[in-house]
């Protein structure tokens, strides 16, 4: 049997951004080696580590097997144990769900292990584990 090696190994690789990221925002694979921030309607791949404008590198930390923290959509009710997908819009925030409908969509990212309520500051974060 071959020895295989993951590309990766739950560090952090760059790509090019397709869009302006803020760090912080999850982000959606866009194309060959570029990703942009998540709209909620695909599976996000990692997380932005810094701010890059469009065209420029942006270091992505990758979804699973990591711990990340994120802010939490608008007025959305987060709680240690409840899934946690990728919110709807561009904005890159993360969002809840009933798990068994999440799961079935394929958008489930994480089990939140620190919650709260987000604000329409976007100051409040929910912290995840990455599947």
């Amino acid at each position: 049997m071959a020895d295989y090696t993951p590309v990766n190994q739950d560090k952090p690789f760059t790509q090019t951004a397709s869009a302006t990221i803020t760090g912080g925002q999850l982000l959606d694979s866009t194309g060959n080696g570029t990703v942009g921030p998540s709209a909620g309607t695909l599976r996000p791949i990692g997380v932005a580590e810094h701010d890059a404008v469009s065209g420029g590198r942006v270091t992505v930390w990758p979804m699973p097997g990591n711990v990340h923290e994120l802010v939490i959509k608008n007025t959305v009710v987060i709680a240690a144990g409840n899934p946690i997908i990728a919110a709807s819009g561009s904005a890159g925030n993360v969002d809840t769900g009933t798990l068994a409908t999440v799961a079935a969509a394929g958008t489930l990212i994480g089990i939140c292990i620190q919650g709260g309520t987000g604000n329409a500051g976007g100051t409040v974060k929910a912290r995840f584990v990455g599947v």
